[in-house]
Order: structure tokens, then C-alpha cells, then sequence
């Protein structure tokens, strides 16, 4: 290969992969600025008036509970547990500690509409792991205050996905499909300060847009390095050419 070809084909894989570079660390910066405009819509959706029953009930029938302005929306629900259909979630963290996220239905008075409350968090007996601990349920109606969520994120679960009253996750359509219970497709994070036994300092949603910040970084100071590599290689460090005076003689 000839030297014209071999820088030719230098500088365009050092254009390519420079340009792959810029591309990349922009998408991180793109990706980090969605999620701070997440964020911030989470922090005013916060502030807004909560939801009650009929809003609820409007806002579900219209099928918007998962959409991006209703989401983290406080809401002050009026209603009647139902206690029989209590799930206790493992190995599930609150303030370092290891327990149980308890959710119990609440069924909406007047609505009739069935929705999966995150009540809060629990410690459990680690000598009997079936023990169930010791929480209240209120009878009769109740106001629970709270804001909208999507269900507890899932652990990891080798085989099939647990039935009984203590399990590792909560998958809302089978749980419909066992209780029979007419379950939206939502949960309610009750908020507030600890009772019936129940912890509720929540864990902050880390959306990691430190990471996008420090992965777009890289990208671009890898970008640099090509091209300074390239410079440095191709402008300053390149063989130069035996000149003349100093090619071999034949001898006369």
C-alpha cells in the first residue's frame, strides 16, 4: 500500500471515529438534559393540588394515570381497605434497612374503582421468614393521602413469580387475575409520617444524570485525543523523505 493511500485511509477512520465521538457525547448530554426535564416536572407535578376521588376516576377512565403530567400527582383518596388482599413484598429496602413494602387495595367511596396502595415499609423476622409483622388496618372508611405511581420495581426472581401473601414482586395484571379484583393499572404511594406500624420515607427516584454528564465527557476528550493523535502523527512526527544529497552513489 502505497503512502498517499495509507493517509487517506488515516484520516478518514480519524474523521470517523472522531465524529462517532461527538455523536455519542451529545446523545448523553440529550439523554441527561430529558431526564433533568423529568425531574423538574416530577418537583412541579409535586406541588400541584391533589387529585380526589372523581378526578381519579375521570383521569383513569380516560386511560391517562401513567401519563407524564399525572404521574407523582398528589392525590386524597376516600375509601374502605380490603385487608384479605394484603401483599407483603421481600427484601425490600427503606433507610438501609431490609423488610417488607406492605400494599393493600383501597376501594374508592363512592367510585367502586379498586387501586393497590403502597402503604409503607416494614421490618421482618429474619429467624421466621413466614412470620408476617404486626401492622393496623384501619376498618371503615378512610382518607389516605398519597401520590400517583407506578407499581414497586421489580428484583430479580429465579423460576416463576410468587403467589402467596409474601412474594418478591408484584405483577398487577396477575394479581388481577387471582383476587378477581377490578385493579387499575396503577398504585397510590401513601405519604405522611409513620403509623399502623408502617415507615414512609420513600427513596428518591435517582434518575443518574451525573453518569450521562461524566459518559458525555469521555466521549468528547476521546474525540480530542484522536484528533490530536492524528495531528501530532501526520503533521509533526511523519518520516521525512531521504533527500537527494544524502542517496547512495554508484560507483564510477
Amino acid at each position: 500500500m502505497n503512502t498517499g493511500r495509507k493517509r487517506l485511509l488515516s484520516t478518514l477512520a480519524a474523521i470517523f471515529f472522531a465524529a462517532l465521538g461527538l455523536f455519542l457525547g451529545n446523545w448523553q448530554l440529550n439523554r441527561a438534559a430529558q431526564k433533568e426535564a423529568l425531574q423538574s416536572a416530577m418537583h412541579a407535578q409535586a406541588n400541584q393540588t391533589p387529585l380526589n376521588n372523581p378526578q381519579v376516576r375521570d383521569l383513569a377512565a380516560a386511560g391517562r394515570m401513567q401519563a407524564p403530567d399525572v404521574l407523582y400527582r398528589p392525590a386524597r383518596l376516600h375509601g374502605r381497605w380490603l385487608p384479605e388482599h394484603t401483599v407483603y413484598l421481600d427484601n425490600r429496602q427503606m433507610q438501609a434497612q431490609v423488610g417488607f413494602f406492605v400494599l393493600t387495595p383501597l376501594r374508592l367511596q363512592p367510585e367502586g374503582l379498586v387501586i393497590m396502595v403502597q402503604r409503607g415499609w416494614v421490618g421482618r423476622n429474619f429467624t421466621h421468614r413466614e412470620e408476617l409483622p404486626a401492622i393496623q388496618t384501619p376498618s371503615g372508611e378512610v382518607d389516605i393521602d398519597g401520590d400517583i405511581a407506578l407499581a414497586p420495581s421489580k428484583l430479580y426472581e429465579p423460576g416463576q413469580a410468587g403467589a402467596g401473601v409474601i412474594r418478591q414482586n408484584l405483577d398487577l395484571d396477575q394479581y388481577r387475575a387471582q383476587t378477581g379484583l377490578p385493579l387499575e393499572a396503577f398504585t397510590v404511594r401513601e405519604l405522611g409520617a409513620p403509623s399502623q406500624g408502617l415507615r414512609r420515607q420513600w427513596p428518591q427516584i435517582n434518575f443518574g444524570t451525573e453518569k450521562h454528564y461524566g459518559y458525555a465527557f469521555q466521549w468528547f476528550a476521546l474525540s480530542a485525543l484522536i484528533v490530536a493523535l492524528y495531528v501530532w502523527f501526520e503533521f509533526f512526527r511523519r518520516p521525512s523523505a531521504p533527500s537527494q544529497d544524502n542517496a547512495p552513489h554508484g560507483t564510477q
